[in-house]
């Protein structure tokens, strides 16, 4: 028999690893996941870039911790419930970017496209690397591949902004 799963959100490491409890969704958990980058992209979207990106870079760090412990306590490496690699891929994607309910959704679009699809170094990553590093870096690359998407979208006038 499967031993049961320990997750806990009074956990202060894996209530940040589970997306604030939105990884825990009965669908599409990565899906719904993505959403809990909201307040981050909200709260951020006015200050400099070298701001977000230093943001960034700390969420990530913090991720492979967070991620690496919560995949430890329930001894399943990259559980659907461990999403804060999807909110760091999406804060990732929508640095820079003016924020609209466009931007928003082609960003998140993009996200959850490279995420998923997992094309060419996106894929290599996920399977070379484990552990914490290994759940954050397939993402982090989702988000850049995102990012620079979105902003050849700003550049060429796709996207408003």
């Amino acid at each position: 028999m499967d031993k049961p799963l320990k997750f806990n959100l009074k956990r202060p490491h894996q209530f940040f690893a589970l997306g604030f409890g939105t990884g825990l969704a009965p669908k599409a958990p990565g899906t719904v996941g993505t959403l809990a980058a909201l307040p981050f992209i909200f709260a951020t979207m006015a200050l400099p870039i070298w701001f977000q990106v230093s943001l960034a870079i700390l969420m990530t760090i913090f991720g492979v911790w967070i991620c690496g412990k919560t995949a430890r306590d329930v001894d399943v490496h990259d559980h659907p419930a461990i999403v804060w690699d999807e909110v760091v891929g999406f804060y990732i994607t929508m640095i820079g970017a003016a924020i609209s309910w466009q931007s928003l959704l082609v960003g998140f679009a993009l996200f959850r496209f490279f995420d998923i699809a997992k094309p060419g170094p996106i894929r290599m990553l996920d399977k070379k690397l484990h552990g914490g590093r290994g759940i954050m870096a397939d993402d982090v690359l989702a988000g850049i591949f995102s990012l620079i998407c979105i902003q050849a979208l700003f550049k060429t006038g796709v996207l408003g902004g």
